[in-house]
């Protein structure tokens, strides 16, 4: 793969920006930044439902019945708590993970070659990932407390000092494993799944090469594969969604006790079609709004296995 991705090294879109300059990766970093904070702010509602069905399943059983609630005992703004954690800390781990991605998966091509496709996505994708959660951590800690404990605090700016002065920095880091364990997994097959979902429409359904695609059909492209991508990572990543909520809700102390709580089949089905509802449509978005970021940038969209008799666009 790095001798091919080579053809691209002095590729320069419309607008002059080179493929793997650090121009280009800073593109892909606003652009991953702006994708997935906008979406995550726009499901908000959602989230808020989800964690709380989470923490207390018993009350909050349903989508139908727990938005019911939420609203008639928290009034209708209870719906948007914790929105300036989910614009921000997405916002960071975005910027990360899409920017990084596209580093990482230059860097380890080059290293190892074309026919480590499957594993330079993979670790790749696991390294941006570790970043990002790293950068998401702080802010999943302010919010996840915020969504669930109406008490604690109304946002970011009061937050983060409440749980700096009652748990010290640890506070802010206590999820950080099961963040992993949650998104490490799902990051490897959401893009390893796009990058091969992409490579199969071109070559089986489409039977163009991208080059050959108006940006429209492209942008088509990105948009099927990108759910593909979401859906099959959120059965992946279920359990430690769970596990997360309920360390950050001190429901459990560890992670062994969380799951005994909460009980190894019901760590794979509690909120799962909520967060079937959610991820889906909102990978799908942030593939959508990072490729035309890139595309408004004269840059060719993403994802795609590049065989060895396709030259650059």
């Amino acid at each position: 793969m790095g001798e091919v991705q080579g053809k691209w090294k002095g590729y320069f879109g419309k607008n002059g920006l080179r493929v793997f300059s650090p121009e280009y990766y800073a593109v892909c970093a606003v652009g991953g930044m702006l994708s997935a904070g906008t979406t995550h702010l726009a499901i908000t509602p959602l989230d808020v439902l989800k964690v709380n069905m989470q923490v207390n399943p018993a009350k909050y059983n349903s989508i139908f019945s727990g938005l019911h609630i939420l609203v008639k005992e928290q009034g209708l703004s209870s719906l948007w708590r914790g929105w300036t954690g989910k614009l921000f800390g997405y916002g960071a781990q975005g910027g990360c993970r899409f920017g990084l991605y596209e580093y990482f998966k230059k860097m380890y091509s080059d290293v190892l070659g074309a026919k480590n496709q499957n594993f330079i996505f993979f670790i790749s994708s696991a390294s941006a990932q570790v970043i990002a959660d790293v950068a998401l951590c702080p802010f999943e800690a302010v919010k996840v407390r915020v969504q669930t404990q109406p008490k604690f605090a109304k946002g970011l700016v009061d937050g983060f000092p409440k749980v700096y002065n009652t748990e010290g920095l640890s506070g802010f880091s206590r999820g950080l494993f099961p963040l992993w364990g949650r998104n490490l997994p799902f990051a490897m097959i959401m893009f390893s799944s796009f990058e091969h979902s992409v490579d199969i429409l071109y070559r089986k359904l489409i039977q163009k090469r991208k080059e050959e695609c108006s940006r429209a059909q492209q942008l088509g492209v990105t948009c099927i594969a990108g759910y593909a991508s979401g859906a099959v990572g959120t059965f992946i990543s279920n359990p430690a969604d769970n596990i997360v909520s309920s360390l950050y809700n001190k429901k459990a102390n560890s992670i062994m006790e969380a799951v005994k709580k909460i009980g190894f089949a019901n760590l794979f089905t509690r909120s799962l079609p909520i967060r079937i509802t959610l991820v889906g449509p909102v990978i799908t978005l942030q593939w959508f709004f990072y490729d035309t970021i890139k595309v408004l940038s004269g840059l060719p969209t993403s994802g795609g296995i590049i065989h060895d008799d396709v030259e650059a666009a």
